[in-house]
């Protein structure tokens, strides 16, 4: 029997392949860098040619350690939201894949606000109008690229996110599909009926030929040739549905938070849709079997992105793992505050112009304090998300599960439970995102009978306890609250 199962992660900042074993443990992966293009301010773009041959690259160097008949099925596992164009008859892409984090259409977004628009929007989709979402893209995209939309209408083109590109690319143009975690963060798809919304299509004038076929999370997604031996799809999930699925948070309640590029807190809601007052998202958590499991979701913008500025960009360290001996070389940050709205504010704020910050400096603020405050910036966050989750009369949890690349700073977990005065549990498996992905692959091809499975496989590694006095905790909050009001847009 085969034994491996092989997930395909596209993540915004790298893509990865990575074997899993039926027990969840890494059998083998690869990793490597996807570079970010900012061609003009508030713009993130991908070259797709890149994750394309990355992703073809990362699969066969995994896949050349093993035997092919080893392995069972592979899954898919995604950024959400980042939007491409392509032909249908050649493959090719027309314009470089604008990225989640991209605000161009920020503008056009503001403009077709009213009340009618935000209601309709939020009791269809459960989402809020912002150019975070794929729809406001797709329609930019009509409206730039010479003659799109002309061939749009003609059927000649295909709209998808990264999952469905990458279905496409690797079936050779036979399967244009994506899931239902994927479609519901396009704005453009019915949480509800589960179906794509003519509605919502008129109000970004979208042609319905271009999108692709909604299927469950697990199941026949296509069979792809490109590896010396026939592997069939049978996962997709965008990557914090993957995360919450590797988390084995399947029971109303349970919560996780995945701190990679961003910072996005998922909380199981069952087969009841929560209707945010807080600017919180109500979204699809997972679909089996033609069931629907949605979740209540909070989405910061940057998280591992501050630390990735630090290097890149202002040059303060050389690698991300420099930061937790510098958080530690201070006592505190002594009030410095960096507020990392490099693309806007994410929830429960939802201020697309609002820009980063650095405040508190004084003269003797240097590199630690401000390394300090990054990493500090990435808690108050999820705090922030967490109150407003309660707010919205969600159980508080008994623990939060944490995973992604950040995840590995213990220095950062600790800050973490401490502000939310919560447990906080990391996985033996830190690779929660690429797990689920695998786990649905496995469902899908039948190696997995049920959740219930899934749940028994999940083991914690480590266990954070709230340590921070009250009086502090409350007290460093504030601080972080009045920094946020002071880079906020007006009328936000």
């Amino acid at each position: 029997m085969p034994t491996l199962l092989l997930s395909i992660d596209q993540g915004t900042t790298s893509t990865r392949a990575v074997l899993f074993d039926l027990n969840g443990k890494v059998h083998g992966w690869a990793q490597k860098e996807l570079p970010q293009n900012f061609p003009a301010p508030g713009w993130v773009e991908h070259d797709p040619e890149i994750i394309w041959q990355d992703t073809l690259a990362l699969c066969r160097e995994v896949l050349s350690k093993v035997s092919a008949t080893e392995v069972t099925a592979l899954g898919i596992t995604n950024q959400r939201e980042t939007t491409l164009l392509w032909e249908r008859d050649t493959g090719r892409v027309l314009h470089p894949a604008i990225v989640w984090q991209d605000r161009r259409t920020a503008a056009e977004c503001q403009a077709m606000a009213c009340d009618r628009v935000n209601q309709m929007i939020s009791a269809k989709t459960g989402l809020i109008l912002d150019p975070y979402f794929s729809a406001s893209k797709l329609s930019w995209l009509l409206k730039h690229v010479p003659g799109a939309r002309a061939r749009a209408e003609r059927g000649e083109l295909a709209f998808g996110t990264i999952d469905s590109f990458l279905l496409w690319r690797l079936t050779e143009g036979r399967e244009h599909a994506t899931d239902a975690s994927n479609a519901a963060r396009t704005l453009l798809f019915n949480i509800h009926t589960q179906l794509w919304d003519d509605d919502l299509l008129a109000l970004f004038d979208i042609p319905s030929a271009l999108l692709p076929e909604v299927r469950d999370n697990a199941g026949h997604f296509g069979t792809t040739t490109l590896f010396g031996h026939p592997l069939q799809i049978t996962g997709m999930a965008g990557d914090q549905q993957a995360a919450t699925i590797g988390q084995a948070c399947f029971k109303p309640g349970m919560i996780k938070s995945t701190y990679g590029t961003g910072c996005f807190m998922v909380q199981n809601t069952g087969s009841t849709v929560v209707t945010s007052q807080q600017r919180l998202l109500s979204t699809i958590c997972y679909r089996l079997d033609g069931q629907t499991t949605y979740a209540l979701e909070g989405s910061i913008f940057v998280a591992g992105a501050a630390v990735q500025w630090l290097r890149d960009a202002i040059k303060l360290i050389a690698h991300a793992g420099e930061t937790e001996a510098l958080a530690r070389q201070v006592n505190s940050t002594d009030g410095v505050y960096l507020v990392p709205a490099f693309t806007g504010l994410g929830a429960p704020y939802w201020d697309p112009l609002a820009r980063g910050a650095i405040i508190g400096l004084t003269r003797d603020s240097g590199i630690a304090h401000i390394v300090r405050a990054a990493l500090e910036s990435v808690c108050y966050q999820t705090r922030d998300l967490l109150q407003a989750m309660e707010a919205d009369g969600a159980t508080r949890p008994s623990a939060l599960r944490v995973d992604g690349g950040m995840v590995g700073n213990d220095w950062l977990m600790q800050f973490l439970s401490d502000m939310l005065a919560l447990p906080v549990e990391r996985p033996v498996v830190s690779q929660t995102t690429a797990l689920g992905a695998a786990y649905l692959a496995g469902l899908g091809a039948g190696v997995f009978s049920s959740l219930e499975e899934l749940s028994e496989k999940w083991q914690p590694d480590t266990h954070f306890q709230p340590q921070m006095p009250e009086p502090l905790r409350d007290s460093l909050y504030q601080g972080w609250r009045e920094a946020v009001s002071r880079t906020l847009s007006k009328g936000t």
